[in-house]
């Protein structure tokens, strides 16, 4: 097994197919996603970005900057890279199954079921079948159990005007005793 300083390798730009999207995600020079230092990850981000830069059309390489954020614990950039990804290639399954768990991770249950299933759909065999359909169990397990971000249906204004008035007597209090 590898020392965590060696978890992870630069790839080069000029590797990379240009002008031609691959059918095959490039391989992540990791096993284990946690053994990877915070340097080395944001080393791996950057000559990632080089690459979509090398390769404006190639959905992979936004696909694979999108787990690499959202492993770099920044959702914003990576659901910005797998929109990306998605709008380059549209039946691109992996890139479509990400943007679905990258739902799934920040609890938009409503938006990962959706797709979810449009990855379902897209999926080419079984192997990518069982994957797709395994997330959508656990979204909708999530669902049953009642893990859903509960909905503001309150209104704040009575909390609100009673933290007002707790303020203003303790305003009140501190004057009288000074």
């Amino acid at each position: 097994m590898a020392s965590p300083s060696h978890a992870i390798q630069k790839i080069s730009p000029s590797l990379l197919p240009i002008g031609r999207p691959s059918r095959r995600l490039p391989a992540f020079p990791w096993r284990d996603p946690y053994s990877v230092p915070p340097e080395k990850l944001a080393e791996f981000i950057k000559s990632l970005n080089e690459s979509c830069g090398l390769n404006p059309d190639n959905a992979d390489m936004y696909t694979c900057l999108g787990i690499a954020y959202a492993m770099n614990y920044d959702p914003q950039r990576s659901m910005d890279a797998l929109e990306d990804a998605r709008r380059i290639e549209p039946e691109n399954y992996f890139a479509q199954l990400k943007y679905a768990e990258l739902l799934f991770r920040l609890r938009i249950i409503d938006r990962a079921e959706t797709e979810t299933l449009r990855a379902l759909d897209l999926a080419a065999n079984t192997w990518e079948l069982s994957v797709a359909q395994r997330q959508l169990f656990e979204i909708r397990r999530l669902r049953r159990r009642g893990l859903l971000r509960p909905a503001w249906t309150k209104s704040l204004k009575a909390p609100a005007i009673g933290f007002l008035l707790l303020l203003l007597g303790a305003s009140w209090i501190y004057m009288v005793w000074k």
